[in-house]
């Protein structure tokens, strides 16, 4: 069985910085990519460089075998020059080439939005077309598509998790981020399910079968 290093692309986010607290906690081994080195420095092994850098970014992924893709943007981070074409397509598409050119990823997991599926709006067609990228990459694929976060920072809109309880609504189920981070860490270690978008009742299988490790 190939021993399995992911290699994770937005460790600095409120979901990055959980999964790579759980996997250190847990022993297990990761390379996390930061654009800027954190503040106290990157961890051992990390990579620091914008996805951009082609040559630095495919050598950043030799040897790894997964690519976590957890970078994307919001509204209030447009003044700083962020917009859903570069931080959520661009980067994407920047993985998946570099992981292309590289060879030996076999497992691209990508962290979408629930509503994805039927985009409506910027922020939602963003991520349809992140998922369309990887997709079409030729690489086995699982991505994830929660609603409202809980956790580190992020709050879900009140009754959120009532209003889920509602008939062809349990796919807006707020989330806990540890949840959803222990849940991709799972996926990413155990290469499956593979071809998959998560969300809603599906999603939290997986949730409950990482929790229950």
């Amino acid at each position: 069985m190939t021993e399995r290093l992911a290699f994770v692309a937005g460790a600095s986010g409120a979901v990055g910085r959980t999964l790579v607290r759980i996997a250190t906690a847990e022993g297990i081994v990761l390379r996390p990519h930061y654009r800027k080195a954190p503040e106290g420095g990157a961890p051992v092994g990390a990579v620091v460089c914008g996805l951009d850098d082609g040559p630095r970014l495919q050598e950043g992924l030799r040897g790894a075998t997964t690519v976590i893709q957890l970078i994307g943007t919001m509204r209030k981070r447009f003044a700083a020059g962020d917009t859903y074409e570069t931080s959520d397509i661009g980067t994407t598409a920047a993985l998946v080439a570099a992981a292309r050119a590289v060879g030996g990823v076999d497992h691209l997991v990508l962290l979408s939005s629930v509503g994805a599926g039927r985009p409506m709006g910027a922020y939602l067609h963003a991520k349809a077309k992140a998922e369309a990228i990887v997709r079409d990459s030729g690489i086995p694929f699982t991505i994830f598509r929660p609603s409202a976060f809980d956790g580190e920072g992020h709050h879900a809109p009140p009754g959120a998790d009532l209003l889920s309880r509602l008939p062809g609504l349990s796919g807006f189920r707020p989330i806990r981020v540890e949840a959803l981070a222990r849940a991709i860490l799972h996926v990413a270690q155990s290469r499956a399910p593979l071809d998959s978008e998560l969300q809603g009742d599906a999603l939290f299988r997986v949730v409950d079968a990482a929790t229950r490790r």
